[in-house]
């Protein structure tokens, strides 16, 4: 009888504790019979299986063998079965080894609890993102969602400062581009005008050699005349 008492309190004690600790439980475990994503994979895998054979018809399939289909019908039709049957089982086979070998059923079946736990939260939980239970118990998130939680606002922080300096670079960059384009029309102006002052002194120099060589030979004109003046008064 003791002993009984005993076991008894502490069950009530074990219940009691487990009533008060704040941890989750622990997570069901994901069944593997076919939830609703699932079943419907499967569904239009079969689907297309099916539409895949009645594309291989008798009918198409023996216009591909005209002799064998003139002669032999029955023995050809027995092949196409036999062929369209082992289409049929290596596509299901082949199709269960992708299942197992990606857990296809497992995922997509805790897709289905993750969807439908997001639903109950936003049927359940007003705009405030507090229900009627109150708001969402840390502990009942994971830790993935805990720490992107912590750091957001730092991470908001941050991310409105790049922004900021984003812009001023960018706002500087236009500033530097237009001065850069002013200084290369200034550029362009100055070479037209440097081109007009050296076609100016082109033109001067070869005005100055022109008149160089028509004042020699006025110089050696004077000096003929003063020759023949010379001779004629003696």
């Amino acid at each position: 009888m003791p002993d009984q008492l005993s076991t008894t309190s502490q069950r009530r004690r074990a219940s009691r504790a487990a009533a008060a600790s704040p941890s989750p439980p622990p997570p069901a475990p994901v069944a593997q019979t076919p939830g609703p994503r699932a079943s419907r994979l499967q569904a239009v895998f079969e689907q297309a299986l099916a539409r895949t054979l009645r594309a291989n018809s008798f009918a198409n399939f023996s216009g591909c063998f005209p002799t064998p289909a003139t002669h032999v019908p029955g023995s050809l039709e027995s092949v196409w079965r036999q062929l369209n049957a082992k289409l049929e089982e290596s596509a299901k086979a082949e199709f269960e080894d992708i299942l197992h070998e990606r857990d296809a059923i497992g995922q997509l079946n805790e897709l289905d609890r993750l969807v439908g736990e997001a639903r109950f939260r936003r049927d359940n939980y007003d705009k405030e993102g507090e229900g009627e239970g109150g708001v969402v118990a840390p502990h009942t998130l994971s830790p993935d969602e805990l720490y992107k939680a912590r750091l957001a606002p730092y991470l908001q922080e941050a991310q409105e400062a790049l922004d900021v300096k984003i812009e001023t670079t960018h706002a500087q960059n236009e500033e530097l581009s237009q001065k850069v384009q002013a200084q290369r029309m200034e550029i362009d102006s100055l070479l037209k005008n440097l081109e007009a002052v050296v076609g100016d002194l082109e033109g001067a120099a070869a005005a100055a050699s022109q008149f160089t060589s028509e004042n020699d030979l006025r110089k050696d004109a004077i000096q003929m005349e003063e020759e023949l003046r010379t001779r004629s008064e003696k």
